[in-house]
């Protein structure tokens, strides 16, 4: 069998479902999703999950909270973590200021995961769900340095890259269908019985 691991970029997932106003895939297991994108001959042996935790407002946190805890219940899935930025702007008609944040690391984390993967020779082939341009440079390296080796990139809603289709091995769009067949239960049970809920506004 084919050795898989996927490389998930969230937020650039979660921004496509949100433009999308797909909701109900708020709650998704990341790790199913994936599974639904494989040929027969392949075998997903780890999933890698890279975000940043929203510090407020504290209900969106509250939401989040609960989704990586049901992520946690899954198996040889890990979750890297990167810190959102915060930027005054200042508003060039009326003076007014305001702070807003910008999302960082995760594609520096994503580089660091695939290159250390490839090298320990954990994969066949990586699965990069992500559009994000910046990644082209790891994913050319993969095909440089390791020609055995193949990446596909799996675009997330309303999202793709021209310059990633060019340096990947071949590339997919994930389709609603394969993100209805992969939400958690609404009611997922913690191994310690504690009862996780998908939140009311994701329904």
């Amino acid at each position: 069998m084919e050795r898989v691991i996927a490389y998930v970029d969230g937020y650039n997932l979660y921004f496509g479902l949100r433009e999308k106003r797909w909701k109900q895939f708020y709650w998704l297991n990341i790790q199913a999703m994936v599974a639904h994108l494989l040929k027969p001959n392949q075998m997903l042996v780890a999933t890698h999950y890279f975000t940043t935790v929203v510090q407020r407002p504290e209900a969106k946190r509250l939401r989040q909270a609960a989704y990586l805890e049901a992520l946690q219940t899954l198996t040889d899935f890990d979750i890297q973590y990167g810190q959102f930025l915060a930027e005054t702007v200042v508003c060039r008609t009326c003076g007014a200021s305001y702070e807003t944040y910008h999302e960082k690391m995760t594609d520096v984390n994503i580089a660091v995961a695939l290159m250390s993967d490839v090298y320990q020779d954990r994969f066949d082939t990586a699965i990069l769900v992500s559009a994000d341009s910046d990644l082209v440079g790891p994913v050319r390296a993969v095909g440089s340095l390791f020609p055995s080796k193949r990446v596909v990139v799996a675009f997330p809603p309303l999202r793709s890259s021209k310059a990633l289709m060019k340096v990947a091995s071949a590339y997919i769009y994930i389709g609603r269908d394969t993100l209805a067949r992969s939400v958690f239960p609404d009611a997922l049970t913690k191994p310690d019985g504690y009862v996780l809920r998908r939140p009311a506004e994701w329904r």
